[in-house]
């Protein structure tokens, strides 16, 4: 049986207010191809398929044209979604009925009193699976586990209990291979700087992977964008983004996970996604004058590129004056691409290595986790600098979140 394992698509993604709906659909359309070539049994999507709660239309219409064309090319396929961090239960759940069509599984909520429901038994033409389906966990998911017991769970031990009972559920369904999936920070995991959102739930962010146990043949994880293994197994993995999701990631490996489920055990592959646009930065590394810079700019040679990349330039707070901003606009005229901005770099001190970002736009705030912008700050604030943020102000931002994790609005 052979699977394939994708996560965090982030459909309907403004990256610095443009948008990429082009580039998902060269994803896409390379995914669907994919699909064919390998022969794939079951497609695993695990959360963030939309970038917000709320996507644009185009980008629904996006995930149904695809799973559409998809199941046109391979009419045997199996699909399952779950909901991640950034998607509304609600939506992903409101198209089960008709997806279902399409031998195409949604789980958008995990209920704790009945567990079995995120347990889906799927039977393809070259063998069978049990997946434990499980979505992104909000507290309010897991609010019975602590009606139960004398003393409050963290957050963390009611993620595991609910993996407990997830995986119990599957163990009474007949033999077969099994895979678990979840959108979580795993403890370990490698996060980018500016891109996800950071999942602190009750003062806790990282989930031990002894959650998954040893029962579960493969575990396909979704919400770090990096590609990556867990706690050392090839059998617990991050897919990552299919595209980089801020200019921090243009150096991943992007990739989709080929996994082999047979009676010799799990066999596990990279498959790498061609770049459909490039996302870059100038300089790439430290700043340089403004001269240089221009000059870099109108060096750029951009006749290949099927679509305009992503361009974001970089200069030190020093070397700005009231030009700078004309003369880098003059400098991309008659240059097709995607001008993501000026990326301020100030020093700070007297330490040479010591930079600082200075926001030029409201976009690239949006791309920071709360708790890194509470931390920038403290580290803008002249009153406040070279400050630790307080921990009773740690804990509020924290209940905050919370709070918007249960209302489903963040």
């Amino acid at each position: 049986m052979k699977v394939l394992h994708t996560s965090d698509w982030h459909l309907g993604q403004q990256f610095y207010e443009h948008s990429r709906f082009d580039e998902h659909q060269a994803f896409l359309a390379w995914l669907t191809d994919t699909l064919v070539s390998e022969q794939i049994d079951l497609l695993l999507v695990a959360g963030d398929i939309y970038h917000t709660a709320t996507p644009p239309a185009s980008a629904e219409n996006q995930l149904y044209q695809f799973i559409k064309t998809t199941k046109q090319h391979c009419p045997d396929l199996h699909i399952v979604i779950i909901a991640g961090n950034h998607d509304s239960a609600n939506r992903i759940m409101a198209a089960k009925p008709l997806l279902a069509q399409f031998d195409t599984h949604v789980v958008g909520r995990f209920d704790s009193n009945a567990p079995h429901e995120v347990v889906l038994p799927i039977s393809t033409k070259n063998g069978d699976a049990n997946v434990v389906a499980m979505p992104f966990l909000r507290s309010s998911d897991l609010s019975s586990y602590n009606r139960q017991q004398e003393q409050p769970l963290s957050y963390n031990q009611a993620v595991a209990l609910a993996y407990k009972d997830a995986l119990q559920a599957a163990s009474e369904l007949p033999n077969a291979p099994l895979i678990a999936m979840g959108h979580l920070h795993a403890k370990g995991g490698d996060i980018s700087s500016d891109s996800e959102r950071n999942l602190v739930i009750g003062g806790e962010d990282a989930i031990s992977a002894s959650i998954f146990t040893d029962q579960p043949d493969y575990v396909a994880l979704g919400h770090l964008h990096k590609a990556q293994t867990v706690a050392k197994k090839e059998t617990i993995r991050y897919s990552g983004t299919p595209m980089p999701m801020s200019f921090s990631e243009r150096r991943y490996q992007h990739q989709v996970v080929l996994v082999e489920l047979s009676d010799s055990g799990t066999s596990v592959n990279p498959l790498y996604i061609p770049s459909f646009c490039k996302v870059m930065l100038l300089p790439e590394k430290d700043c340089v004058p403004l001269n240089e810079l221009c000059e870099l700019i109108k060096q750029l040679d951009l006749t290949d590129e099927d679509l305009a990349p992503y361009l974001r330039v970089k200069l030190s707070a020093h070397d700005t004056d009231t030009t700078f901003r004309e003369q880098i606009e003059q400098a991309l005229e008659g240059k097709q691409v995607k001008f993501c901005g000026i990326e301020r770099v100030r020093q700070q001190g007297n330490q040479q290595d010591d930079e600082q970002t200075l926001f030029e736009d409201v976009s690239q705030i949006e791309a920071l986790n709360p708790h890194s912008l509470l931390e920038q700050a403290f580290a803008n604030n002249k009153d406040m600098a070279g400050q630790a943020v307080p921990k009773e102000l740690e804990g509020l931002l924290s209940q905050v979140i919370d709070e918007l994790n249960a209302e489903d609005l963040l």
